[in-house]
């Protein structure tokens, strides 16, 4: 079975219980002080505490997301995403009428990057009555390694921007979903790497040009923003800061501000001192014009880690750039966290995008 089936949840879960009513029935058959009862003793034990464990384990990663399959579990996939571009562009994959309006399935192709990866577009009611009107876009990224359809079953961003339509809190907007790894399980960070992926290149152009060629979105950067949580955050405020003149605003869910290199990533700057430097937010706050843009950064100041660094990034924001920022009494790294801070945060971003159409 699959590593993230409910299947594997439900029959291990099943197990553990199992093993607990056996230590209780057998335990008093293994109560002598012979070897062979001590021996049971520790066997029952442990298969009762690996089965529980293991139940544990799986339910965590069913709800974080963590790890897709065995392979990416155990380091053994290598495998890498194909580099294909449709020669008719975006494709629909599937389509499904929700609250609000309606979500597609697309595969966004990079005519410029030649990378190509899986996407959710949400498109609000008035998009759908309105045939010849254009809209503002959001581009919604989650974490490493992430599944863009966490960005709607654990974050109901859909819902969400439905919602604060309907309030009359912002203006309709499309969602366009999407994961920043695109070429697993390798993470990238969102950067240009030297005879690599051209990830930042594909998220600040392709995806941009794909959405213009294929909906009704307007152009101007002006109409368009970016929101991400972890390592979606960290992409979310490196790319709008690195192309103003593609991206007016963006929000940072508990995001950081320099990249990240580790066993998942690889080398990413191929000894390219200047391109590392141009990665880490800070250096370039210090160090190079500051970017026409609005972004939001968001952590607790109990129980993330990232919260003195978010304090100090804010501090280094000067105009024409405006930094704003969410702080939580306290809140962990997770979905819990982010949906507590959504209700502010996603209207905010909507709220600084230009709608032509009004």
């Amino acid at each position: 079975m699959e590593l993230t089936s409910m299947g594997l949840l439900v029959t291990t879960a099943v197990l553990a219980v199992a093993a607990l009513v056996a230590t209780v029935w057998l335990w008093p058959r293994l109560s002598a002080s012979k070897l062979q009862a001590v021996l049971g003793r520790v066997g029952v034990l442990a298969v009762c505490q690996v089965l529980t464990l293991a139940a544990l384990g799986l339910a965590l990663n069913s709800y974080f997301a963590f790890y897709s399959s065995w392979g990416d579990l155990l380091g053994t996939d290598t495998a890498t995403a194909p580099i294909t571009v449709a020669a008719t562009g975006l494709q629909v994959l599937g389509s499904r009428a929700v609250p609000g309006g309606r979500i597609e399935q697309v595969i966004m192709p990079g005519a410029s990057t030649r990378l190509s990866s899986e996407a959710y577009v949400f498109l609000p009611t008035a998009y759908l009555k309105h045939k010849t009107e254009h809209f503002p876009a959001i581009i919604a990224l989650t974490g490493y390694p992430g599944d863009p359809r966490n960005l709607m079953t654990r974050m109901d961003l859909p819902g969400r921007m439905a919602k604060a339509i309907a309030a009359g809190q912002v203006k309709p907007t499309i969602l366009v979903m999407m994961r920043p790894s695109v070429v697993l399980p390798r993470d990238t960070e969102c950067v240009d790497v030297p005879r690599g992926p051209q990830v930042q290149a594909y998220f600040a152009n392709d995806v941009k040009q794909d959405m213009i060629a294929h909906y009704r979105v307007a152009p101007d950067r002006d109409s368009w923003g970016i929101l991400g949580g972890s390592t979606g955050g960290y992409c979310a405020l490196k790319i709008v800061m690195s192309h103003p003149e593609q991206f007016s605003a963006a929000v940072s869910l508990s995001g950081y501000f320099k990249t990240i290199i580790d066993r998942t990533t690889g080398d990413l700057f191929h000894g390219d001192k200047s391109l590392e430097q141009r990665n880490d937010l800070m250096w370039r706050l210090a160090n190079l014009p500051a970017p026409p843009v609005k972004v939001l950064v968001t952590s607790s100041k109990k129980g993330e880690s990232d919260y003195p660094a978010t304090v100090r990034f804010l501090g280094a924001v000067r105009p024409p750039m405006q930094g704003s920022s969410l702080f939580l009494p306290s809140g962990g790294h997770n979905f819990n966290t982010w949906n507590r801070e959504l209700p502010q945060a996603l209207p905010w971003l909507a709220q600084q995008l230009v709608s032509p159409s009004v």
